[in-house]
């Protein structure tokens, strides 16, 4: 009687176990570093390892400073300072509220107007119309611009002599030699309207590319049913945007509140220090006075009231909720 061969079952390739069924590697049954879970993170590693270095390295270091006395035009006065640099800033210094109260005023006025006209340009150009992409190429161009070009451009705007000041006082409005950037009454609004310049655009941006996504058929429908334009608006639009506008604020107001390159290359802080920022006062501590302790006790301070007011406004705007 002759013997047929049963052919052995052949194991899955890479994957060691009982023959014909799926193996695991590594002991215990657990998947090892380098298979199908772990290779992701083994790939990402590299870049991870980088960004935590730039980014907890400084975290730290300046943490460490800000608990030191370390001024190098002082050397002698170096050392382990506790909670003074700190105790300073809250009870001693009157320029850090003065810079702070500034830096909140600044914010406001510049995060609320950005999204005003913003928002506006980008209800504009989302309608259909001949040029439509030219004129948001001039939107967004703006937003392209650095910061040290911009204020060069409005510098060479606001001057006395060649600026729009003397074309408005050959007009009749105003007089001959102002200069509105030294004047501490129109200064604030002259910064306010050349951020206001580069800034609109990155609000138009974030707000257009939301409302290209909002449906047709929604507002077809609310026509149908009699809704105005301004109802459509109103129900329509402003819920479907909520998430970007609640994004891009949260954005531009850090950016703004650590504006420094404008505001520095513009006025420099004056006149009278009426427009210098927390950050632009960091600034003159550490480069200028070169007392980098207390410098780095001001940053800390400036991080911890940007860590807890962008908490604060996600959770008073339930950003992601799904309530539109």
């Amino acid at each position: 009687m002759a013997l047929t061969a049963v052919p052995k079952k052949r194991a899955l390739p890479g994957r060691p176990g009982k023959p014909g069924e799926p193996g695991k590697s590594g002991k215990g049954g657990k998947p090892g570093l380098t298979g199908k879970r772990g290779l992701p993170y083994v790939l990402i590693a590299p870049a991870g390892l980088l960004m935590l270095g730039f980014i907890a390295y400084p975290m730290l270091s300046v943490l460490y400073y800000s608990l030191q006395h370390y001024n190098v035009t002082k050397p002698w006065r170096n050392g382990f300072a506790g909670l003074d640099n700190f105790r300073e800033i809250f009870f001693e210094d009157p320029l850090f509220w003065q810079t702070l109260a500034f830096s909140a005023k600044w914010v406001v006025a510049e995060v609320g107007l950005q999204l005003l006209f913003g928002l506006a340009l980008a209800l504009i150009v989302n309608q259909t119309f001949v040029g439509r992409g030219i004129a948001r190429a001039l939107v967004f161009s703006p937003w392209a611009v650095s910061g040290v070009l911009t204020t060069t451009i409005w510098i060479l705007l606001y001057n006395p002599s060649t600026g729009l000041s003397r074309y408005l006082a050959d007009a009749g409005i105003g007089e001959y030699g102002t200069s509105v950037l030294s004047d501490t009454g129109t200064v604030f609004w002259a910064a306010v309207l050349a951020e206001l310049w580069r800034g609109v655009p990155f609000f138009a941006i974030l707000i257009l590319a939301d409302l290209q996504s909002i449906s047709k058929d929604l507002y077809e429908a609310a026509s149908v049913d009699g809704a105005s334009r301004f109802r459509q608006f109103w129900h329509i639009t402003l819920p479907h945007l909520k998430d970007a506008i609640i994004l891009s604020t949260l954005l531009r107001a850090v950016w703004e509140f650590n504006n420094v390159d404008l505001l520095y290359t513009l006025t420099g802080g004056g006149p009278a220090g009426v427009t210098t920022t927390l950050p632009l006062y960091v600034a003159n501590t550490g480069i200028d006075g070169h007392d980098f302790g207390y410098a780095s006790a001001l940053t800390t301070v400036a991080f911890v009231i940007l860590l807890f007011c962008s908490i604060l406004y996600l959770r008073l705007s339930k950003f992601g909720g799904d309530d539109k």
